[in-house]
């Protein structure tokens, strides 16, 4: 047998391994809202058809990775989860996206609030350059006009759920530029926090980081689905068997992306029950 087909009949066995030791966490409970669902989700760029027909329920308290290769509409459906989808010229939707039974897209609805809900962290860290570390926390405060009694102890609540306090406790009158990458990603983290979001959206967070920034930000990842629904876009096999309770692989053949299979997390990398995604788990492709 050669080196290559080896290795693809190891690596669903490794992963599935993974994804074992990643506890599958039950849905949260009231107090955590009842989640986050899509209904029959499409997207188009102008003319340009790019995702069909997705619907997915993401539980509140739950951790659920979207997987699969490049250009297969898995960015473009996290930004439609917070209405960042249509900041794009041309950019337009149908279907529903629900938060506590409640559609978003309904008329009427407060954009602002629903960003302020739905939080988002992106694939490169963007803190504000012009603020100091302790502003770039409190910053979403000041732009959704909101009052918060005691702002210092927000402050560090938010840095230490971040991950971040211990590193920058001492320097908060610094610029945010001034950290590190990985420290920059868990300072917009700490951004997200602040308006006390119920879900989380992830895009790629750590496609730029080094090894032991991706690990503190897995660790914060673990640290947060405690208390919120996050949703998390990745290319990192292991990344997704590593923090993830269910996994979505999208796919797009010639034509807008799709939703090809969806599970727990520990199914998905053990016993897929559709063939293009065991070939895509199993690195025959992507």
């Amino acid at each position: 047998m050669s080196e290559e087909n080896q290795n693809q009949k190891a690596m669903p066995a490794s992963l599935a391994s993974v994804a074992a030791k990643h506890a599958q966490k039950q849905p949260g409970t009231n107090p955590l809202g009842t989640g986050l669902e899509a209904r029959g989700v499409h997207a188009w760029f102008g003319t340009k058809h790019v995702l069909s027909d997705v619907t997915l329920d993401f539980a509140a308290g739950t951790v659920t990775a979207l997987i699969g290769p490049s250009g297969c509409g898995k960015s473009t459906f996290i930004r439609t989860l917070n209405r960042m989808h249509e900041f794009i010229p041309t950019a337009a939707l149908a279907g529903e996206v629900r938060l506590d039974g409640k559609d978003i897209y309904a008329p009427g609805t407060d954009v602002t609030k629903i960003r302020l809900k739905i939080g988002m962290v992106f694939q490169k860290p963007n803190p504000f350059p012009s603020m100091t570390i302790g502003e770039n926390v409190l910053s979403g405060l000041k732009l959704a006009e909101l009052k918060r009694s005691n702002t210092d102890d927000l402050l560090e609540s938010c840095l230490v759920r971040a991950g971040l306090w211990n590193e920058v406790k001492d320097r908060l009158k610094e610029q945010g530029g001034s950290l590190s990458g990985g420290q920059q990603q868990r300072l917009c983290i700490a951004r997200s926090l602040a308006v006390e979001p119920q879900v989380l959206l992830m895009d790629e967070p750590c496609s730029a980081l080094d090894p032991g920034s991706t690990f503190r930000i897995e660790e914060t990842i673990a640290e947060l689905s405690q208390t919120m629904t996050i949703i998390i876009v990745t290319h990192n096999m292991q990344q997704a068997a590593r923090v993830s309770d269910y996994t979505a692989f999208f796919l797009s053949n010639d034509g807008p992306g799709l939703m090809v299979e969806t599970g727990p997390t520990s199914q998905i990398f053990s016993a897929p029950r559709d063939k293009r995604t065991e070939d895509y788990v199993t690195g025959r492709f992507g």
